[in-house]
Formats: C-alpha cells, sequence, structure tokens
C-alpha cells in the first residue's frame, strides 16, 4: 500500500498554472527524487503536501496513509509526521542546537522548561544524525552541512514518517553531501519515506 497518492493536483497563482494534473505515488520506505527544470513546480508540490499550501487552495486529492489527507498547514502534516525541510534552512543562528530543535515544542512541566532534559534528547537526537557537536553549540557558528543535520534531527524529534528535503545536497560540499546521502539511507532503513 502506498504511503502516499497524489491525485490530479492543480496550484494556480492567478493565470498562471503551476501545477497541471499531477500524480505521484510513493510507496512507505522508498526514497523518491523529483527532478525538473527551475519553475517546473517541484517545490509547490511539496508545499501542497506537506501543509504550506493548505487543503482548498489546489486542486485534486491526496490519500496519506489510506486516508484523504486535509492539512490546514504545517501543524497539522506535522502531526501526521510530514515533515519538510525546505532549501532556506528555518535554524535560528543565535540560539543553541537544543534551543532550535524543542523551539515551540519544549515539554514544559507546570510551565518550566527542563533544560537537562532537552539537553539530554538533543544530544540523542545528534547521535542519531551522527553530528558530533555539543547539545549548547551556537547554531550559527556551524557550516550548512552541521545545520542540514540539525534540521533532519529537529524532523525526527517530531516522529517523522515522510521526510521532505527541497534541493538539500544544493548548498553542501561534497564530503557534507555524502554524508547526508548516507543519513537518508539509515533513515530509510528505519521505515522513514523521503522525497
Amino acid at each position: 500500500q502506498p504511503l502516499v497518492e497524489m491525485r490530479h493536483i492543480e496550484k494556480s497563482y492567478g493565470r498562471v498554472h503551476a501545477l497541471r494534473d499531477v500524480n505521484l505515488t510513493i510507496r512507505r520506505g522508498e526514497i523518491v527524487g523529483l527532478l525538473g527544470d527551475n519553475g517546473a513546480g517541484k517545490s509547490t508540490l511539496m508545499k501542497v503536501l506537506s501543509g504550506v499550501y493548505p487543503h482548498g487552495t489546489y486542486d485534486g486529492e491526496i490519500i496519506y496513509d489510506g486516508q484523504p489527507l486535509h492539512n490546514r498547514g504545517i501543524r497539522d502534516s506535522e502531526e501526521k509526521g510530514i515533515i519538510i525541510i525546505h532549501q532556506e534552512l528555518a535554524l535560528i543562528p543565535l540560539l543553541s542546537i537544543a534551543e532550535n530543535l524543542f523551539m515551540g515544542n519544549e515539554g514544559a512541566t507546570n510551565g518550566v522548561i527542563s533544560w537537562p532534559l532537552a539537553m539530554q534528547k538533543t544530544g540523542d537526537l545528534l547521535r542519531q544524525v551522527g553530528l558530533n557537536e555539543p547539545p549548547s553549540a551556537v547554531v550559527g557558528k556551524l557550516g550548512v552541512g552541521k545545520q542540514q543535520l540539525i534540521e533532519i534531527a529537529k524532523a525526527l524529534s517530531k516522529n517523522v514518517r515522510l521526510l521532505i528535503l527541497d534541493e538539500p545536497t544544493a548548498a553542501l560540499q561534497e564530503a557534507d553531501a555524502d554524508r547526508l546521502l548516507d543519513l537518508m539511507l539509515e533513515l530509510k532503513a528505519q521505515g522513514v519515506t523521503q522525497i
């Protein structure tokens, strides 16, 4: 059974058709690459799937895990395990890795954040993605390759089932790109579907 079926997806900006009758089926645990020229609609299609463009702002149907997908936004899709990592990384450079990973999802008790617990969870997630940095490291002092791994760690903290990476290797050096591709294969082995 497919994890995702996008059927007859159409998206327009005024009179400009970004997507016209697009169909895409992705099986569980599969890694799929979308290829096309700039302006072909790849990012737009992924924004439809991830809830950046909510249900009702496009035509067509999306079936996710056997059920119709009617995301009202990113938070809806993240609750279902659909995580998108945009080409422009969404990290705050002046904050630590731990603060970036758990911003908006701090896990407070009676309004008090347990930083020791956040640091421990961050350490666990960094080990999962193969990044040897302390959770207290300031993100802005790390290279783009390491920041990309932090974004993936952030996705793992949200129990990702479908990981969407928008041009993930575009700004990476060859060694960082190789590390990212190895990580993608590890995630595939864990059952994470990737685009």
